[in-house]
């Protein structure tokens, strides 16, 4: 067939294609998954999260996504760098009594929808986050609630509970328009007082995007859109930011930092952050109610080679459970360093030894056999699994390890059935050591997964809780560290490190070392 030329066409086609250039002004086109050609503002930040978006609920458990990674909502109290607490929606609080607390909040505050924020909206959200979060409600410990007016709120608490105003940094406290619930009290979105305002969540995708708030009251606002996606997975993080799917992720797999960092366009920057990979062993099983067989494992592992060969320096080697930066931290704990004759000398003396000769101490006929869980949206777990694996092993412990998704983890925990634990927890949600001790350490602690319980700690926290004078609150809960630190009933290993990732072109990001993981700051801008 004989081709034929269409050149008035071809001109044609092309200046429409320039006009349209022209008049999507700063815009840039991409497929969806559908394959239509969608248009998205070049100052648009698509941000890869860390875990899968199950919810967009602020107040029972997903208030750390929908306040410091989406920035829909704000606290009542903020934190500086040295976890020091600052004004936030509130500009002031004191203590009136033991159990009263006054806050006054800011004047010029309005929700996403266009109401004003008073003590009224304040209330009602502090009342639904008790009725709502156990959690929460057990460390806020309010008996009432008043509106003394339109931006004075007065709280008062069944007990002496100094670490009131530090709950209120918690992001499942930030504060919420009621018109985030229909007339029935049914969830609908997230209506906040935040740099940012939900626009959609599919379902399908689990993709959440938020727009600019024109309105908001901390000033200018750096970005017009953000698209959340959840990648849990942290090879495929890397994968989006260095295909351009995404412009800024946290956490890829520590060993390709180097590489991605070296790349054309990709900067990361690592940073310490109130965090520690924490092993749960639960004491409802044999061996691990023996306190000597709990210490030996710690002699067993290796915390300053996991540091430097698995972690690759994002992070390093754990005494505590905090910071040795933090103010309150018992300063006198060292990390366990590995000492394998000691781990002989302790699990020989609870019976443990090796009979027939196959490198795995038995007792009663039984191997001392552990299965092991983690997870792997936080790459550093599943390396240090097996480091740990294979450093249990040379004291005889033989341990199974199996990188599971949280649906089993939490099936299994439920049904008991599990041995070991390998997370990270924050340790600075709230700053002040009550909210660790008390959650982890004391018998109905909400995150006492291994079922740890001595009365002498519950009476240690207990007495420490009540102490208002910081130097004598820090020395009592000092004591409790030390218990457990020899106890062992949760094994630290090292302390958090975080990689952010991110173009060239991300500017004005600022990390936030009291965030959940990252905080996005209003002040980020795409530079065109």
């Amino acid at each position: 067939m004989k081709k034929k030329n269409y050149p008035l066409l071809i001109l044609l086609v092309t200046l429409l294609s320039y006009a349209m250039l022209v008049t999507s002004g700063c815009s840039s086109t991409k497929g969806n998954e559908t394959g239509e050609v969608v248009s998205e503002p070049n100052n648009t930040l698509v941000l890869g999260e860390m875990w899968d978006i199950e919810s967009i609920n602020p107040i029972n458990g997903d208030g750390t996504l929908i306040c410091e990674k989406a920035a829909i909502t704000e606290t009542l109290v903020g934190a500086s760098e040295d976890f020091s607490l600052n004004p936030g929606l509130a500009t002031s609080w004191k203590q009136l009594d033991e159990n009263t607390w006054e806050f006054k909040l800011r004047n010029n505050v309005t929700f996403h929808d266009g109401s004003k924020m008073t003590a009224k909206e304040v209330k009602f959200t502090l009342e639904k986050v008790i009725s709502e979060n156990s959690k929460v409600a057990s460390m806020l410990k309010v008996d009432s609630i008043e509106v003394v007016d339109n931006y004075t709120l007065k709280i008062k608490t069944k007990e002496i509970n100094p670490i009131l105003p530090g709950v209120l940094h918690y992001p499942d406290t930030a504060i919420i328009s009621p018109s985030t619930y229909n007339e029935k009290g049914e969830f609908v979105k997230p209506v906040g007082t935040g740099p940012y305002k939900f626009e959609s969540f599919d379902d399908q995708t689990r993709t959440l995007t938020v727009v600019k708030n024109e309105n908001w009251w901390g000033g200018k606002v750096g970005l017009d859109k953000m698209i959340i996606k959840g990648i849990p997975d942290p090879n495929t993080r890397a994968m989006a930011i260095e295909n351009g799917e995404v412009d800024f992720t946290v956490d890829v797999p520590y060993s390709e930092t180097d590489r991605i960092d070296a790349l054309d366009g990709i900067n990361v920057e690592k940073f310490k952050t109130p965090r520690v990979y924490k092993l749960d062993l639960n004491l409802k099983h044999e061996p691990l109610e023996d306190v000597r067989v709990r210490q030996a494992m710690s002699y067993a592992i290796n915390r300053s080679e996991i540091a430097e060969n698995v972690l690759y320096n994002v992070g390093e080697a754990a005494a505590g459970p905090f910071l040795p930066t933090m103010v309150w931290a018992n300063k006198s704990l060292k990390p366990y360093n590995q000492n394998l004759e000691k781990a002989n000398e302790l699990l020989t003396a609870a019976g443990w030894v090796d009979t027939d000769g196959d490198g795995i101490r038995d007792k009663d006929g039984k191997p001392l056999k552990l299965n092991f869980m983690t997870y792997s949206a936080r790459p550093g777990l599943p390396p240090m699994a097996e480091a740990m694996a294979a450093q249990l092993k040379e004291a005889g412990i033989d341990v199974e390890t199996e990188v599971m998704e949280m649906g089993s983890i939490d099936d299994r925990k439920e049904k008991g059935n599990w041995d070991l634990y390998l997370a990270a927890y924050n340790i600075a949600m709230v700053p002040d050591p009550e909210y660790i001790l008390t959650n982890w350490y004391t018998t109905n602690g909400t995150d006492n997964t291994p079922g740890y319980s001595n009365p002498k700690v519950d009476s240690l926290i207990t007495e420490a809780r009540k102490i208002t004078d910081l130097k004598e609150r820090y020395k009592k809960f000092n004591d409790v560290e030390a218990i457990v630190y020899d106890e062992q009933p949760m094994i630290i290993v090292a302390y958090y490190g975080c990689a952010i990732v991110k173009k060239d072109s991300v500017k004005g990001y600022v990390f936030d070392p009291t965030a959940h993981d990252y905080r996005i700051n209003a002040e980020m801008y795409l530079e065109k």
